[in-house]
């Protein structure tokens, strides 16, 4: 017996969503993206790990919107990383969904169309379809994982996950982290306390059971063993960066204390940037030359880069967006992107040797 009167009162509809096997099966693995996807894992557990000294960057677009100025981005860090490789490990930074604050784009998964039609189906194939063409150029990708279903669909695909700051804190997310097969950055909170991250490291590294699907789209009570390379992102709150020697001496000495490895990466935008793109590159070379002055803790950077500088509104004619350039968060432009990624590894190859 259904009880319209006092179940599911605020649902409009149940729309049929393909399983994770069938979209899978419409959008399969390839040998070539399951051996960037291997290689790209290895490298950064190596890093984590203190066996590879290499520098890892995940850069790119702050969202992804189109899938054709995506593919060329990914061409061109494809080309980028072949160069200097030798000291950096650059991740395409992937992100389909978009945690907003009140209302706005939710992203590429929840609404490809850009035009509140809502077609999840659509977007999660689509999503998947991009990651495989990235994956295919032998370029590692790196997402945010909003929610314990996707990662089904997605993650044989992902190289690195982000957790973010507004999610770090929530158990679902810590659970959803200790079984994904990637090492996953927890960004501290929103008004910059790392404690938030160090908890979750901690707890992400732990088995946990919670409520989820299996490939087949089934509910499932997914069990976990735990994953062991978690580490902080600090990513400034409330306004104030924390990317500076001082904030990182105390992340690193919050990390001892909680008998973690010291393992730090900085994202260059958000509060550290006060949310300004072009104070991106300041934030990269002071980094750089802490790991120049000799910081073993700094593992890797965050950039939000596109093809076109700075971000634009989504008009109502789709026709008039600007191509290669961000529908969420401000950019770097790819000529500042090139910039910045050749002078670090300009200034970071002749130190690298001595972080091992």
């Amino acid at each position: 017996m259904t009880t319209p009167d006092i179940d599911n009162v605020n649902v409009a509809a149940f729309d049929p969503m393909p399983s994770p096997e069938e979209i899978i099966a419409r959008q399969p693995l390839t040998p070539a993206a399951a051996e960037a996807v291997r290689q790209g894992r290895a490298t950064l557990r190596n890093i984590l790990d203190r066996k590879d000294p290499r520098f890892f960057v995940v850069v790119g677009p702050c969202s992804i919107h189109d899938p054709v100025a995506g593919l060329d981005y990914a061409r061109r860090l494809k080309a980028l990383s072949d160069e200097v490789g030798d000291a950096l490990c650059l991740v395409m930074r992937v992100y389909f969904e978009k945690p907003r604050t009140t209302t706005g784009w939710k992203g590429y998964i929840n609404d490809p169309d850009m035009d509140d039609s809502f077609r999840i189906d659509q977007g999660m194939e689509k999503a998947r379809k991009f990651l495989l063409d990235v994956a295919e150029l032998g370029l590692p990708a790196g997402t945010e994982a909003l929610d314990p279903i996707s990662p089904q669909y997605l993650g044989d695909l992902i190289t690195w996950t982000a957790i973010g700051a507004r999610t770090t804190e929530s158990q679902t997310h810590r659970e959803i982290s200790s079984g994904l097969s990637t090492p996953v950055g927890f960004k501290n909170g929103t008004n910059g306390d790392i404690g938030i991250a160090i908890n979750a490291i901690l707890s992400a590294s732990r088995p946990h059971s919670f409520l989820g699907i299996n490939s087949e789209g089934h509910s499932a009570i997914v069990r976990t063993r735990g994953n062991r390379h978690g580490h902080v992102v600090l990513r400034g709150g409330d306004g104030r960066p924390n990317y500076d020697t001082v904030s990182v001496q105390m992340a690193e000495q919050s990390l001892v204390k909680a008998k973690l490895p010291a393992n730090i990466v900085i994202d260059c935008s958000h509060a550290n940037s006060f949310k300004k793109p072009e104070l991106q590159p300041l934030v990269m070379a002071d980094v750089v030359n802490q790991v120049r002055l000799g910081n073993k803790s700094l593992v890797g950077v965050m950039i939000e880069s596109n093809i076109v500088a700075g971000n634009q509104p989504i008009p109502e004619d789709l026709a008039q967006l600007k191509y290669g350039c961000s529908v969420t968060d401000a950019c770097v432009d790819w000529e500042t992107t090139e910039k910045m990624i050749r002078d670090a590894a300009v200034l970071l190859r002749d130190v690298l040797p001595e972080r091992i």
